[in-house]
């Protein structure tokens, strides 16, 4: 029995680390979707309500994260990220054939905005959607294809062994704050409406390049086998919260566009 349990308990470790390796953990797509929410348009906001049958953005903030494994929506699995390596730039990077999050994010929005699909598709685009907008300001999710963005770039986190990619999933939205998300967006979303308009602008793949320069900085700040504490939490904060403001910003901006 105990053998039993102890098997479980790997098992379930080993299907949660991979599930918060494809993005922000459960909190910062909340995040991101709770901002969104704030800047939505009332017909956004009406359009929205009817397709998901009156739950929020917030309630499909990561079921993209589980769809992904399951046999129906496997094929999205590589639509989380988009890899660029070390030798290569964001627009030499090749690509992969069988998608990554700018392209996916496009064909969202162009398959929602033809009008052809039926209230359970447009359902499901949308999910995809609303998750894969905060995968894009993940700045991990712009990682090394050598590396599987940064989840073999092994350093210390608090004196536990961790990697890039995991650090920026969830460590360290959950160290540099205990606030829940509603917190989080209360806290953090306080622009004025030029700076919404500002932070609007662009477009996924304007905005899966600069999220591809933060990647880069990250690398070179943060060497293989690093031992990372309050410092690094303490350095990286502010450009945390503007990418988690970043990408529910620009949702917002996404979904006016589509249901206007």
């Amino acid at each position: 029995m105990k053998r039993l349990i102890r098997f479980t308990m790997i098992a379930a470790g080993l299907v949660a680390a991979t599930v918060n390796g494809y993005s922000w953990g459960q909190k910062g797509h909340d995040i991101t979707c709770s901002i969104a929410e704030q800047h939505l348009t009332k017909k956004a906001k009406k359009q929205i309500s009817e397709i998901f049958d009156g739950k929020s953005i917030v309630y499909w903030s990561s079921w993209m994260d589980n769809a992904s494994h399951t046999p129906q929506y496997k094929h999205t699995s590589t639509w989380h990220y988009k890899n660029i390596d070390a030798d290569e730039t964001y627009e030499t990077a090749q690509l992969n054939p069988d998608g990554d999050v700018v392209r996916a994010i496009e064909a969202q929005i162009e398959a929602l905005k033809s009008g052809k699909l039926s209230k359970d598709e447009s359902a499901v685009a949308l999910r995809f959607l609303v998750h894969l907008v905060g995968d894009l300001h993940c700045p991990m999710h712009m990682g090394h294809k050598s590396d599987r963005g940064g989840n073999k770039w092994q350093v210390q986190f608090f004196g536990r062994g961790s990697n890039l990619h995991k650090i920026w999933d969830s460590e360290v939205i959950e160290s540099a704050r205990k606030w829940t998300y509603s917190e989080w967006t209360e806290q953090i979303d306080r622009c004025s409406k030029e700076q919404v308009s500002k932070i609007m602008e662009g477009d996924p793949n304007t905005w899966g390049k600069q999220t591809y320069q933060l990647s880069t900085k990250l690398y070179e700040s943060t060497p293989q086998g690093a031992k990372l504490s309050y410092d690094y939490v303490n350095e990286w904060s502010e450009m945390l919260e503007q990418q988690l403001l970043n990408g529910g910003i620009r949702l917002a901006a996404v979904l006016n566009d589509i249901f206007r």
